[in-house]
């Protein structure tokens, strides 16, 4: 799964559900957080972005989700149930019952 994603970011074609720098490369990023609506100038960046709703259709529509923080205010296993693929960096998938195969810790 991970080369897979590898080779849509190498070519322009890939869509991923969570900000990051990833968008330097090419990929199309949008971002869910229920405590920052909008992005707004930081440092030497302005991303100028909003926070997208987190429905199952926007999930199932990312090549891969990306969870970059461990929000208490997330269903993760609905997350995981819905997601194709997804990037964990904060181990907030460990009691996520249903698609552990789908999960890849970071």
């Amino acid at each position: 799964m991970i080369r897979k994603l590898l080779s849509k970011i190498d070519s322009d074609k890939a869509v991923v559900g969570v900000i990051e720098l990833l968008q330097s490369q090419g990929a199309k990023v949008d971002y869910n957080d229920p405590h920052v609506p909008r992005t707004h100038r930081m440092r030497e960046h302005d991303l100028k972005m909003t926070s997208v709703p987190l429905t199952a259709a926007a999930l199932k529509r990312y090549d891969a989700v990306l969870i970059s923080t461990d929000h208490s205010a997330y269903d993760y296993q609905f997350v995981v149930d819905h997601a194709t693929l997804v990037v964990d960096t904060r181990n907030a998938t460990a009691n996520v019952r249903r698609g552990r195969k789908k999960i890849v810790k970071a």
